[in-house]
């Protein structure tokens, strides 16, 4: 990743790749330190956008029902009984 590059725009399956790339590389003990924390500053910033992003989806997930009468109706996940 670009030291400018606007990670908003990407998607949760794209900032999640660059987030394990970067985890990767400070894994691998090859990193020097300023590249390092340039890197772990990258990559706090990818989770908070995947965090945001699944939070998202989440609140778009619901359950589907089918009523007595035939017809359809939805009810938010949070409101889904286990």
């Amino acid at each position: 990743m670009s030291e400018n590059e606007d990670i908003s725009n990407l998607s949760f399956e794209e900032a999640l790749t660059k987030l394990e790339n970067i985890v990767r590389e400070l894994e691998s003990g090859r990193t020097k330190l300023d590249d390092a924390v340039s890197a772990y500053e990258k990559a706090v910033a990818l989770k908070k956008l995947c965090q945001e992003k699944l939070a998202a989806a989440t609140l778009k997930v619901e359950k589907i029902e089918i009523n007595k009468d035939g017809t359809m109706s939805t009810t938010p996940l949070e409101n889904v009984e286990a």
